[in-house]
């Protein structure tokens, strides 16, 4: 690898530390605002990724135990962003659904600033670059 590739990927992989840092700090934000701890709202971040989901898949998604998720979960209910629902498939089971109106009500509008920035980020390239930024993303997700 020579030089200057060494120092790229230093200032990309530095960028992304970087990134990463303030989209937590924006997190702990919006949480804090809705009276909400830092693993709610992740909770409603894996909720709108996946769609309902099990506490079991939630536990094994955030590497949480069942006692954690278990109170999360009654949090977010109590504040209405989520309601247990048995599972169709397994009437034993309980879906975690997501409450589409609070979602559209309550966090859309907080995080419409940040979606906004990164539309005009991404506005400023051009489709190729999209398609690699989107690729490094796609790749760097998969890796989990």
């Amino acid at each position: 690898m020579t030089k200057a590739r060494q120092e790229l990927t230093a200032e990309i992989q530095q960028q992304v530390i970087r990134f990463i840092a303030d989209v937590i700090l924006f997190n702990h934000s919006v949480s804090a605002k809705l009276g909400l701890g830092a693993s709610d709202s992740q909770f409603m971040t894996l909720l709108q990724t996946h769609g309902p989901l099990t506490p079991r898949q939630l536990a094994e998604f955030s590497g949480l135990t069942s006692g954690t998720v278990t109170g999360v979960i009654d949090r977010l209910e109590s504040h209405g962003f989520v309601s247990r629902k048995a599972d169709p498939s397994d009437r034993r089971k309980v879906l975690v659904t997501p409450s589409l109106e609070a979602i559209q009500q309550t966090f859309l509008p907080l995080y419409a600033e940040q979606g906004a920035r990164m539309q005009s980020v991404l506005a400023n390239r051009t489709d190729d670059e999209l398609r690699t930024i989107l690729a490094f993303f796609a790749d760097s997700v998969a890796a989990d």
